[in-house]
């Protein structure tokens, strides 16, 4: 059943139209260019006409985070990719050979792993590089990646700056800007009642672009932010920022940032203003089944926090696992797995592993046509001369022409345990995309 709320954000009802799934399964900025306008339509007959003869396998590698602050997102994400690649591959892989899949690190944004990995991957003739998880480290090689003509596409990044970044129409992403994000969570703290909020927040595009659109959407509502603090993720203790906080006596707290939110959890449990004391609210960055687990036994629970895609369903949980037996964190597994999917898929409709025609046709695989849900059941469509839209694991992709998500879904989580969290599926939020 599906059930409306009123938010109390008057942003929010400006840029948003939302659903409330009850059963839900530093470079240059500039205007980015649109993909070609043939990237606009769906899959035509014409462009399934008798399949081509099997050429030199098409290329893909990762650049997720083995190591660095956002290493925890690590392995749900490069299971997501190779579980994509095996299915693929045994759907009998694309333009009739197998896809190759090179993996490869991203670090984050202390190191230059990321600028290694993406040369790699270039000099190894990759049609697309999937990542990084942070927008900061995306920022750094972007240039790099797209002026070689090959796609950057990301399942995790949400910073607002890479939406109108000038990418040559190469830049992709499967998670939505972080203005959406920054809308449901003001409304969830405004809906529960919090009058004055503060605001931590690591300092990069991440950190402070979603600081920023929680403090719009929250004060546009009716809200006051006490404090917002902008701070450096790589300090060696917080207490500074923690006792400026405190002394805004705020009602309830937002943390935006990394694994260092162990360590500032840990201060404002010290200043008696944790999460038993006061209201937390976590974000992407930091929701974790494992971070928080030897923080004072059941301090976290009752913390909510927002994580943008649908809830992982049990069966790809299932399917993950087979790849990762040890995975018990899904976070944008299934926004890797999209991306995979639908890069794919850019490719069968273009017939090439050309970067530039596999963007030209992402657009068009992401909306209209009969609904397919993964590579084999659209690929079937495609060679019958039938329009499909890929739907997601993550929930509706539908590109819009800068290459974000136009329609997406944000998933509300509330800790059971230090070491559990779950979601609220009354409280998970589908609509579309603000893009100011």
């Amino acid at each position: 059943m599906k059930r409306t709320t009123v938010l109390k954000s008057a942003a929010v009802l400006g840029a948003l139209s939302l659903t409330l799934a009850a059963c839900g399964g530093s470079s240059e900025t500039a205007a980015s260019s649109a993909a070609p306008a043939a990237s606009s339509a769906a899959p035509s007959a014409a462009a399934s006409e008798a399949a081509p003869a099997a050429t030199a396998a098409c290329k893909i590698g990762t650049m997720l985070p083995q190591t660095g602050n956002l290493a925890f997102l690590g392995p749900p994400e490069f299971a997501g990719v190779d579980l994509a690649v095996q299915q693929i591959n045994a759907a009998g892989g694309v333009l009739g050979s197998p896809l190759e899949n090179l993996t490869g690190d991203s670090g984050d944004t202390s190191t230059d792993i990321a600028s290694q990995t993406a040369d790699s991957h270039i000099a190894a003739g990759v049609s697309a590089i999937i990542g990084a998880a942070s927008s900061g480290v995306s920022l750094t090689v972007i240039d790099k990646i797209t002026g070689a003509g090959v796609i950057h596409f990301s399942p995790a990044n949400t910073s607002p700056t890479l939406s109108d970044y000038a990418d040559n129409g190469l830049y992709f992403r499967t998670a939505p800007s972080d203005l959406f994000q920054g809308a449901v969570l003001g409304s969830l703290m405004l809906d529960a009642g919090v009058e004055k909020a503060g605001i931590l927040a690591l300092d990069d595009a991440y950190g402070t672009g979603l600081a920023d659109a929680l403090d719009a959407n929250f004060t546009a509502g009716g809200g006051t932010v006490s404090e917002k603090i902008i701070y450096n993720p790589q300090a060696a203790e917080f207490s500074a920022e923690v006792g400026k906080l405190k002394a805004s006596k705020p009602g309830a707290i937002a943390v935006i940032g990394f694994e260092e939110s162990v360590k500032i959890i840990q201060e404002l449990i010290k200043q008696g203003i944790g999460p038993d004391k006061v209201p937390l609210y976590l974000v992407d960055g930091n929701l974790s089944q494992e971070a928080f687990a030897e923080l004072p036994e059941g301090i976290m629970v009752g913390t909510k926090g927002t994580l943008p895609g649908a809830a992982a369903s049990s069966q790809l949980q299932g399917e993950l696992l087979t790849v990762n037996p040890e995975l018990t964190d899904y976070s944008y597994a299934a926004e890797a797995y999209d991306a995979v999917n639908l890069i794919a898929l850019g490719m069968e409709v273009a017939k090439s592993c050309d970067g530039a025609a596999i963007a030209a046709a992402l657009q068009g695989v992401s909306k209209d046509g009969e609904n397919c849900t993964d590579f084999a059941s659209c690929k079937a469509l495609l060679d019958a001369g039938t329009d499909f839209n890929y739907e997601g694991q993550s929930g509706p992709v539908e590109f819009a022409d800068n290459g974000d998500p136009s329609i997406a879904t944000m998933g509300v989580y509330t800790y059971e345990a230090n070491d559990k969290y779950v979601p609220l599926l009354d409280e998970f939020v589908t609509g579309a995309v603000p893009t100011s």
